[in-house]
């Protein structure tokens, strides 16, 4: 075995993460840097050292998952979901069961809140969201974000939904009350059903074709019919039928009915 191969094989027995399901040459890349800066000059090296010291166990998992993220990200496809995606799923139900995966820092969740805010009251909106990075999942739920992570905002929404500290943007305590926060690991964790909406974004990309196909499956799964999947802008589903969606706008998949 290599020395990558058994950095994953203990990693994984270790933290239950299978890397071997990330593509290699991005993830090699990303935890080469990181273990070169440390000052190590191998994955095992690196390995025996994260085993006593959580702190760089931390850093690790802070590494491995990518967490770039800003509101209203790609502007054009959160005006599909206000105009078009949530007026067809409220038709069905008055209370909307929607999952953010993936959910990076909390941008996303904090987003689909705020634009269903238009379609209905906050007390009516529940938003569950999930990481499998617990750091990430503590910034999500601090919800202070720099002004670039705003960029995409709608200035009314801004003004509605932030309080600005210093440098900084807080979301306000009645969007934060709408979001649900856990840790969860798309490729290993069992996942909830009866989902209206999904919203998983430029993730996928990081994935092997094996995995991709099997969180497809198991997100189609999770879907009522006629429910939607969001994904990102590099992310085209190309055989939705495969995964019993059809396409309803451009990187929106509904699930058949």
């Amino acid at each position: 075995m290599s020395d990558y191969e058994i950095f994953v094989d203990r990693i994984k027995k270790k933290t239950g993460i299978d890397l071997a399901l990330y593509k290699e040459a991005q993830m090699k890349r990303r935890l080469t840097s990181l273990y070169e800066k440390k000052g190590f000059s191998s994955f095992v090296d690196f390995f025996k050292e994260m085993d006593k010291n959580k702190n760089l166990l931390d850093e690790f998992l802070d590494r491995m998952t990518i967490n770039v993220s800003e509101f209203y990200r790609n502007g054009k496809r959160w005006d599909v979901l206000d105009q078009k995606i949530f007026p067809r799923l409220l038709k069905n139900s008055s209370r909307l069961n929607i999952w953010s995966a993936a959910c990076s820092t909390g941008e996303e969740p904090y987003s689909l809140a705020m634009v269903l805010s238009k379609h209905q009251p906050l007390s009516q909106i529940t938003i569950h969201a999930t990481d499998l990075d617990e750091n990430a999942i503590a910034k999500a739920k601090a919800a202070i974000y720099p002004e670039r992570s705003l960029a995409e905002v709608p200035p009314a929404v801004k003004t509605k939904y932030f309080e600005q500290e210093a440098s900084f943007f807080k979301v306000k305590p009645e969007i934060k009350k709408t979001v649900k926060f856990k840790k969860h690991n798309l490729l290993k964790d069992t996942y909830d059903k009866g989902f209206d909406l999904i919203v998983c974004r430029n993730v996928m990309i990081y994935f092997t074709e094996e995995a991709k196909e099997q969180i497809y499956h198991n997100f189609s799964k999770a879907l009522k019919p006629g429910g939607v999947l969001f994904v990102g802008s590099t992310e085209q589903i190309f055989n939705p039928s495969k995964y019993d969606f059809e396409v309803e706008d451009t990187f929106f998949y509904r699930k058949k009915s």
